[in-house]
């Protein structure tokens, strides 16, 4: 980098001194860590190169193993996965997954063939109850370190980290019921997925809590646009008056199913997501959703796994992670309800 112009541009863009960038780039010392990563941030958002002394070179290689990139919480998990790595300097191969393509399988096979150190699978066939978990022993067996995000499975020996799906159901009914709503649906994905089983489970438990309703409709379906349309479609017709979603795409598609009848969201019928990715706030009308703690989740996967690599003992256990309700403005007031009590 050259002249007082870049200099002055990084940083700006850091939020530090001129002189704060020109030591991080002569590689001095006496620059907190934070720092200097603001200013490496700085300097690739802006596209300049990096000078040569300051290109780290990497500790290992891990895989990062995703089933699909169509939900945009998935690229949200591996944008943070991968921001994390790079920073404990790792660096990570993405494996992503689509219908006919290539499997959770042979991405493993190809990763082991690459030597990685360690694999991340987010929402892999570790969450499907259906599903062998004798893949993960063997993984186990060949000593390569791994954990789970999104689906804890008691017969896989591994480290997990899961957003707490039946709190979010909590949530999500209490935040309904005090605007008034008593006829609740829940539109969830395939129930051999263990986080479908989770949000179908708390969704049950927190209507017989809050609504002293033992038997409330759930729906199952794909996790898609198209999925919810459906799924909403049917607890339209059963007569309820809210629906949660396992997903913002699922919402968008229940958002779609109430409007194909003439319905207006909020004032006739309200809708929560589940994910909070983004671009979600900016939906029409913007979504009231579930937030997963995306960033959490994955800074404690990722310092698991590294600990995994360094020879360290880690706990097989499933650390839940407190999810958050985001309240936008597809919820409102249930029809006939002017002022809604509060719980």
């Amino acid at each position: 980098m050259h002249g007082r112009t870049r200099l002055a541009d990084v940083a700006e863009q850091a939020g530090v001194s001129t002189a704060t960038v020109s030591r991080v780039l002569n590689g001095k010392a006496g620059v907190a860590g934070q720092t200097r990563q603001a200013v490496l941030a700085a300097l690739d958002l802006l596209g300049y190169e990096r000078p040569e002394k300051l290109r780290s070179r990497s500790a290992g290689l891990v895989g990062l193993v995703l089933p699909e990139l169509d939900n945009p919480v998935f690229p949200a998990f591996a944008q943070a996965t991968e921001t994390t790595l790079a920073t404990a300097g790792y660096t990570p191969l993405l494996c992503t997954q689509s219908p006919g393509g290539i499997t959770e399988d042979q991405y493993v096979e190809m990763l082991l063939e690459h030597g990685v150190d360690g694999i991340i699978f987010v929402s892999g066939l570790h969450a499907d109850t259906q599903a062998d978990p004798a893949r993960y022993r063997r993984l186990r067996e060949r000593e390569v370190p791994f954990v789970l995000v999104n689906g804890h499975n008691p017969a896989v020996e591994a480290p997990s980290f899961s957003t707490d799906d039946r709190g979010a159901m909590d949530i999500a009914v209490r935040h309904l019921a005090s605007q008034g709503h008593r006829a609740i649906g829940l539109a969830v994905g395939p129930s051999r997925f263990v986080p479908s089983q989770g949000k179908r489970d708390g969704f049950r438990t927190a209507m017989a809590s809050y609504l002293e309703e033992t038997d409330p409709p759930v729906v199952t379906a794909l996790f898609t646009v198209e999925g919810g349309t459906s799924a909403a479609g049917q607890l339209l017709d059963a007569g309820c008056t809210a629906i949660i979603c396992g997903s913002d795409l699922m919402a968008l598609g229940a958002v779609r199913a109430a409007r194909s009848r003439g319905l207006a969201v909020p004032a006739d019928r309200s809708v929560v997501g589940y994910d909070d990715s983004r671009l979600i706030a900016f939906t029409d009308p913007p979504l009231t959703t579930v937030r997963q703690p995306v960033e959490a989740i994955c800074q404690a996967a990722v310092a698991t796994l590294v600990a995994q690599i360094r020879g360290r003992e880690v706990p097989c256990t499933d650390l839940l992670f407190v999810p958050e309700l985001i309240v936008r403005g597809s919820t409102g007031a249930a029809p006939g309800v002017r002022h809604a009590s509060m719980y």
